[in-house]
Parts: C-alpha cells; sequence; structure tokens
C-alpha cells in the first residue's frame, strides 16, 4: 500500500516539474533563426477536371424488342386511263325561217349545247326581244319585221340580204358573280332572190303582164343539206367515219305556188363534183329508188316523209377502194310535182327494208323497183348499179347549192287528159370527208 502511494506521487512530481518548464521558455527563450530560406510559393495553374464517366451499365432486355416505326405510306397504283380530248363542237341550236315579211329565229335554251339553259332576258334578236316560249321543247321565239331590230340591208347580183344581230348578255343569276357561260354574238340573215318578188306582189303595175308574173311563180330552188342525227338542224361539220349515217334532206323552196312534193329521182357519189366521173356509185335510180341497201346489205333508207316540200334519207357512209383521200361528192337529181298528184312508179321514195317500202306509205308504187338487174357494174366502168335510169331532162343550172329548173309537161292524171307542169334539176353537195375509224 505505501509502495502504490509512493509511485503516484514520483509520476505527479515528474509531471509538474515538465510543465513548469514550458512555461519558463516561454518566457526567456529567444527565437531560433530558420535554417534555410523558404522559396517563394508556386502559382498551380487549375487542373481541368475529367469528368468521370458514371459507373452505370446498359440493361439489357431479356426478350428483344419486336415494335419498329412504321415505313412511310406508298402510293397505290393507279390503272390506266384513256382520256380523249374532247375539242369543243360549235352547237347548232338557233334556225331562222325566212318568210314573206319577217324573220322568224328560234333558239335553243341550251344554246352552248353545254347544258346551260340561257334565260331570254338575256338574249335580243337586235334591239328586240322574244315574242314567245316554248316550254316543252325549251325554245325561244323570236319574230323581227324585214326592216325592224336593228337590221341592216345588203344587196348582191343575186339576192337581197336582210342581217340582223342575235345578242346574247349574260348577267349573274342570284347575286353570285360568277357566270357559266360566256357573251356571244349570232349573224342571221335572210336572203330573198332579187329576181324575184317575194313581198309586194299585189303592188305590181297593172300593165304588167300576166306571163311575167307566171314566170315568177315557176322560179324554184332546190336545196340538198347535211343534217343533224335527229334531222331538226343542218349539220355544221362535214365530217364522218365508216359506220355513221350520212344524213340528207332534199328540199324545194315554193314561193307562190300550189303545194308541191319533192322527189329524189337519182343519186350518185363520186371523187369529184363531176357527175359523170370514175369511179362512181349510184345509190338511187330507177326513179327513187334506193337500192343501197339491196345491194350492199347496209341501212341506207328514206325516212318517213314530214312535209311534202321534204324528203329525208340517211346513207351508210362509205369509201372508194383504192382511193385515200375519203373525199366524196353526192349529186342527186330532184324532181317537184303538186302534191295533189299521186305516187307512182316515176315519183317515188322507195326503201329496201326485208322488202321495198314507200316513204309515203304507197308502197305498191315500188313494185318495179326489182325490175332491173343490181348486179356490180363490168369491170373498167368504175360505177355500181345499172345504167339504165333516166338522167336529167329539160334546162336546169345551179346556183349556191340550188338548182333552179324550167317546167316541162309529164303525165295524164286519173282517165282525163290533163296537162301537168313537173320542175326538176341536179344538186350537188360535197365534199364529204369520211375518214375510218381507229380500232385500239
Amino acid at each position: 500500500m505505501v509502495m502504490k502511494w509512493t509511485a503516484v506521487c514520483l509520476v505527479a512530481v515528474a509531471m509538474l516539474g515538465g510543465f513548469c518548464d514550458a512555461f519558463g521558455n516561454s518566457y526567456d527563450a529567444k527565437p531560433v533563426p530558420p535554417r534555410y530560406k523558404p522559396s517563394p510559393p508556386v502559382r498551380q495553374e487549375p487542373s481541368k477536371q475529367v469528368p468521370q464517366q458514371p459507373s452505370q451499365t446498359k440493361q439489357g432486355f431479356e426478350t428483344p424488342l419486336t415494335w419498329s416505326f412504321p415505313e412511310d405510306p406508298k402510293p397505290e397504283p393507279q390503272p390506266e386511263v384513256s382520256v380523249e380530248l374532247r375539242h369543243p363542237i360549235p352547237a347548232v341550236t338557233v334556225a331562222v325561217e325566212c318568210r314573206e315579211k319577217v324573220a322568224h329565229v328560234e333558239v335553243k335554251k341550251d344554246m352552248f349545247g353545254i347544258g346551260q339553259l340561257i334565260s331570254a332576258a338575256d338574249l335580243t334578236l337586235g334591239t328586240c326581244g322574244a315574242v314567245g316560249e316554248d316550254n316543252a321543247a325549251q325554245v325561244l321565239i323570236y319574230e323581227a319585221e324585214l326592216h325592224e331590230c336593228g337590221s341592216r340591208l345588203m344587196m348582191t347580183e343575186e339576192a337581197v340580204i336582210y342581217s340582223f344581230t342575235l345578242n346574247y348578255n349574260p348577267q349573274p343569276v342570284g347575286g353570285a358573280p360568277v357566270l357559266r357561260t360566256s357573251s356571244a354574238a349570232v349573224i342571221v340573215e335572210c336572203h330573198y332572190p332579187r329576181k324575184h318578188n317575194v313581198s309586194s306582189l299585189p303592188l305590181l303595175p297593172l300593165w304588167i303582164p300576166f306571163s311575167a308574173t307566171k314566170v315568177a311563180e315557176e322560179l324554184l330552188y332546190f336545196t340538198l343539206k347535211l343534217m343533224t342525227d335527229d334531222f331538226q338542224f343542218e349539220r355544221p361539220i362535214y365530217q364522218y367515219y365508216l359506220g355513221d349515217m350520212i344524213n340528207v334532206e332534199a328540199t324545194v323552196r315554193q314561193y307562190f305556188h300550189i303545194p308541191l312534193r319533192v322527189y329524189v329521182d337519182s343519186c350518185v357519189a363520186t371523187l369529184v363534183p363531176d357527175m359523170n366521173a370514175n369511179p362512181s356509185y349510184k345509190f338511187i335510180e330507177n326513179h327513187g329508188c334506193l337500192i343501197d341497201a339491196r345491194v350492199t346489205g347496209s341501212a341506207s333508207k328514206f325516212m318517213p316523209r314530214s312535209a311534202e316540200n321534204k324528203l329525208q334519207f340517211q346513207l351508210e357512209a362509205f369509201r372508194f377502194q383504192g382511193a385515200d383521200s375519203g373525199l366524196l361528192y353526192i349529186t342527186c337529181h330532184l324532181k317537184a310535182s303538186s302534191a295533189a298528184y299521186p305516187i307512182d312508179s316515176e315519183h317515188r321514195a322507195c326503201s329496201y327494208m326485208n322488202g321495198w317500202k314507200e316513204a309515203s306509205g304507197a308502197d305498191g308504187a315500188c313494185g318495179s323497183c326489182d325490175s332491173m338487174s343490181y348486179a356490180p357494174a363490168a369491170p373498167g366502168t368504175g360505177s355500181i348499179g345499172s345504167s339504165g335510169s333516166s338522167g336529167s331532162s329539160g334546162s336546169s343550172g345551179t346556183w349556191g347549192g340550188s338548182s333552179l329548173s324550167a317546167p316541162r309537161k309529164i303525165r295524164d292524171v286519173s282517165q282525163v287528159q290533163t296537162e301537168a307542169f313537173e320542175w326538176e334539176g341536179d344538186v350537188t353537195l360535197g365534199p364529204v370527208s369520211v375518214g375510218e375509224k381507229v380500232i385500239a
């Protein structure tokens, strides 16, 4: 016990003595100079820290992904469609009838042939408006005195011409500032022969002899025109293709005559305007027998008569073998006689349709149409059909596509010998172009 305490005391005395030495040195000791001179501090440039790569790993998928971005849509293949450019065709929608004192004009409300009907308020004949309207036929009717409505008078060596202007000025409909038709002006003319008095016969001087009036009454004009499919208007284009039907209308213009009936006595087709040229094809002969259907099996025929002074027929388009031009000239010999005379074997219009049929229903007059041979002509003649039909008789001349001829004495009527007058003339139509249809 005494030894433990002695050791403790010794340790305490040693610690106290070291403390006193340290305290005394802090006041009495001098600073010791440094053994070496310190170097100035070196400026260190800041070092760029390299970014540490994140310690991440790509996570995998147990099952591979099957989704992907959709592909751009591909255009669907379009079928090949053949489009034929339709060139505009002049619409035949205006008709004029030149009467003794007035010009009678009819205009289809579908004036442009595009299905767009015009308003009567937008169309005037010169300075005159419409006098009537046919709602069933969609036709506007105009009538103007020859010297009224702003008409213009012209004279040529052969004719007196009254000219009118059909003015169309469309206005917007329903307040919308749009138009579906364009402005148009159509010239309408009435031609009257200067050698014939058309309006003032009662005012002739009393000393004019009767024979002069008789000659004026015997002046006739024959016409031959190409018509539209419905035979309502004259066809403005003379172009056809094989297989088409050529619609022809023969008329006689009668002024102060009694009612007349016109006949197509014969017709011949040639490559030139000369009816006697070769090659030729006579498709109407033997006084009005249309033999084309009988010879070639075509659909050519006379149409039923719509008026005594008109006769219409259809001719299936054809071309001459070996001819490259495809042009045809049609020359017909026309006759006109009083409508009071009956239809007979010299005055008829017969078609072959499983037998001979007459345009006016008098089929009995066609009995002699099969009395001649219809075999093709001998080689070297250049024509088809027989050559036994009668040609033109009497004097005749042509003017402006029409024919004028003098009367001649013809046949007996019934049991009584009577003297009748007949007029005849040759009219040429053409050139008519017939092309070949292209088959794709």
